[in-house]
């Protein structure tokens, strides 16, 4: 899996931070930006919920 972020679709949210924040950290701003691909299962999951809950649909694999 690729995770994925579109920032002209990021509203600064955070919620895909709280649910990975080992793959997505955000800029001074607070939107996001994604700092590490999923590597494990773990990760794909993460990247998943972080999709998931992201109301501005910014996040994308």
């Amino acid at each position: 899996m690729k995770l994925l972020v579109d920032s002209t679709k990021c509203q600064g949210y955070g919620l895909c931070h709280e649910r990975a924040p080992e793959l997505v950290d955000l800029d001074e701003w607070g939107y996001a930006a994604i700092t590490r691909q999923p590597t494990s299962p773990d990760d794909d999951r993460a990247a998943r919920a972080a999709i998931e809950a992201c109301p501005a649909q910014a996040l994308r694999s």
